[in-house]
């Protein structure tokens, strides 16, 4: 788990992307990324109001693949009080070089706190050429963040279990692992722990539910106690024929106390989008998982703009925290 903050990620130098010679392993990944300053560090900033949030609150959580269109995208959750985010791009050239994250909190008047999940060392997948802007990135980061209408208190951010695969990966190699990133928010019934995270895709349900058995394996030896939402894209059913029901890391939540809510049942929430490699996939990915909370309906929100255009191949799952149990 790490902690420090900065308004600002560093820009890679060319020893932190110089990569191409290491050898492919776990142990060769893990001592050049301990020398990438900007993996180790949340940017922190926006503008958040005072004092504690209302009841209900209403959070959103939404994998925004990249986050092509941020002020679109920040006026489809602006009546949401927090809101969780994943595959958010800073310094990529596929959505403008733009710091997706610190933008969309701009237009929500939101605080916002980031974290890298991937340092990219390309400029993305062979569809995501066509929006490059420039033939380079700027920073590269990819990475989850949270925003919210008040201010994001002792931010942190923690890695999850991997096998660094996608260190090895011809078409889009990275540096780095999966990510969650959290902070605690203050609500009128007391402090809410917050969380955003985005499990493996590339991988089977036994490695998800490793990687969700560690995330609260920390999180109640950190924050015991502490009232939590977690929220994201866990990838449910991948490489498992679609079926998220076969998920082990639901297991994991229900003895941790943590209860799963993902809106209709039989709903899912993918589409097809403008850079999706896969526009034809229907899966049941996202979901909320809720600890010492009465939580109110989750429904699935279309992540489509009001010309129809869509935001991206995730839809936006919205829930409301009622108080605490």
């Amino acid at each position: 788990m790490f902690r420090a903050t900065t308004p600002e990620l560093p820009v890679p130098t060319a020893a932190d992307l110089a990569l191409h010679d290491l050898p492919r392993t776990i142990a060769a990944h893990d001592a050049h990324m301990a020398q990438v300053p900007g993996m180790s560090l949340i940017e922190t900033g926006g503008t958040a109001g005072a004092g504690p949030l209302a009841l209900p609150v209403r959070v959103a959580a939404w994998n925004l693949e990249r986050c092509l269109f941020p002020e679109p995208a920040a006026r489809h959750v602006a009546d949401c009080d927090v809101v969780l985010v994943s595959e958010m791009d800073h310094g990529m050239a596929r959505s403008s070089q733009r710091n997706t994250t610190s933008d969309m909190a701009a237009s929500l008047g939101m605080g916002y706190a980031y974290a890298v999940e991937f340092l990219e060392l390309g400029l993305g997948s062979p569809v995501e050429l066509e929006f490059c802007t420039d033939d380079h990135n700027t920073r590269g980061y990819h990475g989850n963040g949270l925003m919210a209408k008040t201010a994001l208190e002792a931010p942190f951010a923690l890695r999850l279990w991997g096998r660094r695969q996608w260190f090895e990966d011809a078409e889009q190699p990275r540096l780095g692992e999966r990510i969650a990133i959290g902070a605690q928010v203050q609500t009128e019934a007391g402090p809410v722990l917050m969380v955003s995270t985005h499990l493996e895709s590339a991988c089977g349900p036994d490695h998800r539910a490793t990687q969700v058995a560690g995330l609260l394996a920390q999180i109640d030896a950190e924050f015991p106690g502490l009232p939590c939402l977690i929220g994201g894209d866990l990838n449910t059913g991948n490489h498992n024929n679609g079926d998220w029901r076969a998920e082990g890391l639901f297991d994991h939540a229900r003895r941790a106390g943590f209860t799963a809510h993902g809106g209709p049942e039989e709903q899912t929430t993918t589409r097809p989008s403008l850079i999706t490699r896969w526009p034809d996939r229907a899966m049941k990915l996202d979901w909320f998982l809720s600890r010492g909370l009465r939580m109110g309906e989750t429904v699935i929100r279309p992540s489509l703009d009001a010309d129809g255009r869509p935001l991206s191949d995730h839809d936006a799952l919205v829930t409301e925290i009622l108080g605490f149990e």
